[in-house]
């Protein structure tokens, strides 16, 4: 059975906790392991929030039996509450395409295109600067690990720890394999696969090695196998960028303020905060 979302949340506290006592005792091997099972609460914390997303989510109203003339479809949610429940199954930065299309592929048709997102995180900032803290989260930029600027185009949540929101050199891949797993967990528990769930396991298992075969069929693709490529390449790169976000998050809480940490600075500021 699932843990609770409080459950979880206590657990990755102390997780939190035990992993800084062992650093700081020099006990690499306990880190190590405390890191994993960290690892493994906040992938089970991401999935308990998304299930909660779908209970609570409105259900349709029931089709009238006479026919109506169409007309366009209209959200649901809110376009924030639509981009936090796509970032909350990727569990990591994403851009708007990928946001649109998870979204589309996961959670139905809600009118979520790409480009409505264009002022979304400017606003997202105006309301954390008038009332700080009075939502539970807010859409924010991910943070380049050299600079602490925005990283063009990429969407973060703001309770994500700072590691997380952060974008190394070895991020991009890292991501993009985190997000496939994600995708492919997600997809081997629907009771039934869409053709928009099919396309976006493709569009993955086409760009991890070992993921799909030679002249392999979309509609073919198998999610254990997109689970375990996708995986034996992160094992490759995961550690050094860990460390690497790592290192820019400690050097971002020195730095920046609570909004910088969020939507990150311009160069010249944070330039002339490392110089000082």
């Amino acid at each position: 059975m699932a843990e609770p979302v409080e459950v979880l949340e206590r657990r990755i506290d102390a997780l939190r906790a035990a992993v800084r006592r062992s650093v700081v005792a020099g006990d690499t091997a306990r880190a190590r392991a405390l890191r994993a099972e960290l690892r493994a609460a906040e992938r089970a914390w991401d999935e308990a929030i998304a299930n909660l997303a779908e209970a609570t989510a409105p259900k349709p109203e029931p089709v009238a039996t006479r026919a109506v003339p169409a007309r366009p479809v209209t959200p649901l949610l809110p376009v924030r509450e639509q981009v936090h429940d796509a970032l909350t199954l990727l569990t990591v930065p994403a851009a708007p395409k990928l946001i649109a299309d998870v979204h589309e592929a996961f959670f139905g048709t809600g009118g979520l295109a790409a480009g409505r997102l264009t002022h979304l995180r400017r606003d997202e900032r105006r309301s954390y600067e008038t009332a700080r803290r009075a939502r539970p989260y807010y859409l924010c930029s991910a943070l380049t690990a050299e600079y602490l600027t925005p990283a063009r185009g990429l969407f973060a949540v703001s309770t994500w720890p700072l590691e997380r929101r952060i974008v190394g050199p070895l991020s991009p891949r890292v991501h993009f394999l985190t997000a496939a797993v994600r995708i492919a967990e997600r997809a081997a528990r629907l009771p039934r696969v869409s053709a928009a769930v099919t396309r976006l396991l493709w569009r993955f298992a086409t760009n991890i090695p070992g993921a799909a075969a030679p002249g392999q069929l979309p509609a073919t693709v198998d999610t254990r196998v997109i689970i375990e490529a996708a995986g034996d390449e992160l094992e490759v790169h995961i550690e050094a960028d860990r460390a690497q976000r790592a290192a820019a998050a400690d050097r971002a809480r020195r730095q920046l303020d609570d909004v910088a940490q969020l939507f990150g600075h311009t160069l010249d500021r944070v330039r002339g905060t490392k110089t000082a």
